[in-house]
């Protein structure tokens, strides 16, 4: 069975850190591509960050360039996302995804696997 956990999610200050971790079983994150997506309140679900599987190039939403790192560990069959400088406007559902591709996009179609979401909320 197919299955992604998000964890990590929290409340914190401005200018805090998190960091979100993605648990994958069913398939191997060295042959998916992965991604993180949030989603706030009464907005669109937004890419954040995404790497590719066979060469796990990045990219980052520009607001999130600097503050952002996604990285793996594909003997944890893990994906983290570690956030730097929290802002209230970083606030949001954060969702892991796979896609069965050596590309990642920040674009939600073409993604096989999400997972349930993990709250972040940074307070002012």
């Amino acid at each position: 069975e197919v299955q992604l956990v998000e964890s990590g999610g929290g409340l914190v200050q401005t200018g805090e850190s998190l960091t979100l971790s993605c648990a994958a079983s069913g398939f191997s994150f060295r042959d998916y591509a992965a991604a993180w997506f949030r989603q706030a309140p009464g907005k669109e679900r937004e890419g954040v960050a995404c790497m590719g599987s066979t060469v796990p190039s990045t990219l980052y939403l520009n607001s999130v360039k600097g503050r952002f790192t996604i990285s793996r560990d594909i003997g944890k069959n893990t994906v983290y996302l570690h956030m730097s400088d929290l802002r209230p406007e970083d606030t949001a559902v954060y969702y892991c995804a796979a896609s069965n591709s050596d590309l990642a996009s920040l674009g939600a179609r073409g993604y096989d696997y999400w997972g349930r979401g993990t709250q972040v909320s940074v307070s002012s």
